[in-house]
């Protein structure tokens, strides 16, 4: 009896280590699965693919060559440039918001550079993570002209066309509580939707951020009969948003992101990228371009991933001026949307 109990407690032992064992073998699987994740998914099909908006002037729209072109479709190029070396390796796949959030939550695209608002719900319990804030912007109204209205709060009673499936509901919906005025919302399944019904006439009002009304209303029928209300009732801060559980990958594109704009604190430009690749003795930009440093092997992507993300796109500067600025039919200005050093909020971390 004393051999068979020491017996067994041997082999209670040994299934003690065999279960550890084990147990180990699942940790270092299930690192293995996240170590071999969307990141390297991504290099073995050679092409990123990013959910979009269907057809917003400025951010996401095919122009008269047949090309999508936009700032939300260089945000996708810039990955394809610093993961795969070229920048047209992409797929561009047009996505409503309500239809963009289960394509990524279910891994149809690896990514929604769409304008939608960073959000503690969106951000929370839905299977998404936003990388970071690319564009700063606010809700506002546009109404026509003979409306005889220069207010949002004479507004009282007015049917206001927005979007399913967005934040604009919400804030209509607070916006007019608060000030204790009636209201109608006319909602449609997408933004294009919405701004067609309040074209045709069938609500006062169209409510979508500033910079989304400045873009649609290039759309109107006649655009010189509406005018946007000076107000601005909310804030929205707008990026790219991933799916949860993809650490590395969201790294990734974060980091994309904010070499853009660290390229144009920096005064490298897609022109000059060469020469500063070449002769600046700055170090962080030697650092950003790859001339020093290992952040490409810290990202597992080679260590000219940040030059080919800005020789292919530009900086976060050139894209916003090229697709929104002054100089555009949209005629933004910068805004809010200036680097930090020029008193706007747009900021890089360092890299270093």
């Amino acid at each position: 009896m004393k051999h068979q109990s020491e017996f067994g407690r041997l082999l209670e032992r040994f299934g003690v280590i065999a279960a550890a064992v084990g147990a180990l073998s699942i940790f270092a699987g299930a690192s293995g699965a996240q170590a071999a994740g969307l990141l390297d998914e991504i290099k073995a099909r050679d092409f990123v693919h990013c959910g979009t908006a269907p057809n917003v002037p400025g951010y996401a729209f095919t122009d008269a060559n047949g090309d999508r072109v936009g700032f939300d479709i260089d945000l996708c190029h810039a990955l394809a440039a610093a993961i795969l070396g070229d920048p047209d390796k992409v797929k561009l796949s047009k996505m409503r918001p309500k239809d963009g959030f289960p394509a990524l939550q279910t891994g149809q695209v690896d990514i929604l550079t769409h304008r939608l608002t960073w959000t503690f719900n969106r951000d929370n319990g839905t299977g998404m993570n936003y990388t970071r804030v690319m564009i700063y912007d606010g809700q506002g109204f546009i109404v026509r002209k003979d409306l005889g209205v220069s207010s949002i709060s004479e507004l009282d009673g007015a049917a206001i066309c927005v979007a399913q499936g967005t934040t604009v509901e919400l804030n209509v919906a607070d916006f007019f509580r608060t000030n204790n005025l009636s209201y109608n919302i006319v909602s449609f399944g997408s933004q294009e939707e919405a701004q067609i019904a309040y074209d045709e006439e069938r609500c006062d009002a169209f409510s979508t951020d500033r910079m989304g009304l400045a873009a649609r209303s290039l759309g109107f029928k006649n655009r010189a009969d509406h005018v946007i209300l000076p107000e601005t009732i909310s804030k929205e801060p707008i990026g790219p948003l991933v799916a949860h559980n993809q650490d590395e990958w969201a790294d990734t594109a974060r980091w994309v992101f904010n070499a853009l704009i660290a390229a144009e604190e920096l005064g490298v430009t897609q022109g000059n990228i060469d020469d500063m690749r070449a002769n600046s003795q700055n170090p962080e930009v030697q650092r950003l371009i790859g001339v020093t440093g290992d952040f490409g092997q810290r990202l597992e992507l080679s260590n000219d991933w940040a030059y080919n993300a800005i020789k292919a796109v530009g900086n976060y500067g050139e894209i916003y001026d090229r697709h929104l600025g002054p100089d555009t039919r949209l005629g933004l200005e910068r805004g809010r949307n200036a680097l930090w050093t020029d008193g706007g909020l747009i900021i890089a971390p360092p890299f270093r």
